[in-house]
């Protein structure tokens, strides 16, 4: 009894015991497998199976709710007293409409951006720099969220590592020639 809607969505029943069945492989599935369909780029409905009404939104905020209480968390202290501040306003109606105009800008940018680098520097001495760079860059946007450990810098190359090693090296000899002297 495989189910899936006419425009390609999966089916997804939601049963009284809490429980979701995927129509589409027929298997029971976990929050977890519906955040990994949504970030394999998989579309889904969430339908109470008694019912068949769609509870896709009360789904979708479930698994932000465990994302957030596993570390995870993106969205800030004051951003959510903000939205929670909406609800009843005027422009309660606008927000939904905002939010997501504004995440598929952040979305869109980010991809011009990460492809402008790349494409910058292909098939030039400079490619591994730049794969480097916007690797460090992504790290250093991740530090930027709250919660999020700090960067590792990435590895530098044995060149670079023996210049700075060497550079160190004559500053631990002037230190110590400078500590000889004083105590003349």
């Amino acid at each position: 009894m495989k189910k899936q809607a006419a425009d390609g969505v999966v089916i997804v029943k939601k049963y009284a015991n809490r429980r979701l069945y995927n129509t589409e492989t027929s298997s029971y599935i976990t929050l977890d497998h519906l955040a990994a369909m949504i970030r394999a780029g998989r579309d889904f409905k969430v339908v109470d199976a008694k019912t068949d009404e769609d509870i896709t939104h009360n789904v979708l905020t479930q698994i932000i709710m465990e994302e957030e209480s596993r570390g995870e968390t993106m969205l800030p202290v004051n951003f959510l007293r903000q939205l929670i501040a909406m609800y009843g306003d005027s422009m309660q109606a606008m927000v939904p409409g905002y939010l997501e105009a504004s995440m598929d800008s952040f979305r869109r940018n980010h991809e011009q951006f990460k492809s402008a680098v790349e494409g910058a520097f292909a098939n030039t001495p400079f490619a591994d720099l730049a794969k480097r760079n916007l690797a460090m860059f992504e790290a250093a946007t991740q530090g930027f969220k709250p919660g999020a450990a700090a960067p590792t810098p990435a590895p530098a190359p044995a060149a670079a590592k023996d210049a700075e090693m060497a550079a160190l090296k004559a500053e631990l000899a002037a230190l110590k020639d400078k500590i000889e002297k004083l105590g003349e």
